[in-house]
């Protein structure tokens, strides 16, 4: 195996969200991997703390704050990363909000809100990264939607719609994009702790209810999200393309295992 199995040294990345648990976990793994990285979040100051860090640690990176919202803050953004670091080969959308209540009761506003950032922003991107791509000959896009696509979270307002629509969106990308080299493709995440879901693990009983659900038998962790996006954002993953890794623990597989049956 060579030292740069993966073929990212050299490489531009810019990963949206940086300054969180997850986001902050891909920027690490991609610098790691060789990648010269870009840290954009609505948190300028978080996402230029990981930066530092990072180069204290021998990797190139750069890091400003964005708001994925609003597109001028995009294009400003993405204009940055080009004069620092050079065009883009990679683009992690991983951005996103979680705003709970039941969709008898939550207000048009929080609904655009949400779907702002987490649908909106991944499609703003995308659009501010393309030219960058193009110049390069192509690039990766990945996309962090969650196991929510496909199952529906309730009392959970625009969450799973907007990440269904990530899916929608990622597959439409590749579909559109493929020809001009580059590959679009989605990473579900499924019960990760991090900062923002650790007050669910402080309430008694819950972490061992959930481990007792998944196959794997463990909590997922910002890193195993880190590990899959490297792969699909790499040259390893240069024919895959339109498509979704499940980072579950094996969460979606253990319906049946679930449901009630006598003798079991």
């Amino acid at each position: 195996m060579t030292p740069d199995w993966l073929g990212l040294t050299g490489r531009v990345a810019i990963v949206t969200g940086a300054a969180g648990g997850i986001g902050g976990a891909i920027a690490a793994e991609l610098a790691g991997a060789g990648a010269a990285v870009a840290l954009l979040d609505r948190d300028g100051d978080g996402a230029q703390a990981r930066a530092t860090a990072l180069r204290a640690a021998g990797a190139t990176t750069f890091a400003t704050a964005c708001d994925t919202t609003d597109e001028a803050s995009v294009r400003a953004a993405f204009a940055a990363c080009r004069g620092a670091l050079g065009d883009a080969d990679i683009l992690v959308n991983n951005a996103g909000i979680l705003r709970p209540g039941p969709l008898a009761e939550i207000a048009i506003e929080a609904w655009n809100a949400l779907l702002a950032v987490n649908l909106t922003g991944y499609l703003a991107c995308a659009q501010a990264a393309r030219p960058q791509m193009l110049a390069k000959g192509g690039g990766a896009i990945v996309h962090i939607a969650s196991i929510a696509a496909s199952n529906p979270q309730p009392r959970s307002g625009a969450y799973s719609p907007s990440k269904a629509g990530v899916a929608m969106l990622s597959r439409q990308l590749a579909l559109e994009w493929g020809p001009e080299g580059i590959r679009s493709n989605i990473v579900s995440p499924g019960f990760i702790r991090t900062p923002l879901s650790e007050s669910f693990y402080q309430s008694p009983g819950i972490l061992e209810r959930r481990e007792a659900m998944l196959p794997s038998r463990r909590i997922g962790t910002p890193q195993d999200i880190a590990d899959a996006v490297t792969f699909l954002a790499s040259p390893r993953a240069a024919y895959v393309n339109g498509a979704e890794l499940l980072v579950d623990g094996g969460l979606d597989q253990a319906l049946m295992e679930l449901t009630p049956r006598p003798g079991y």
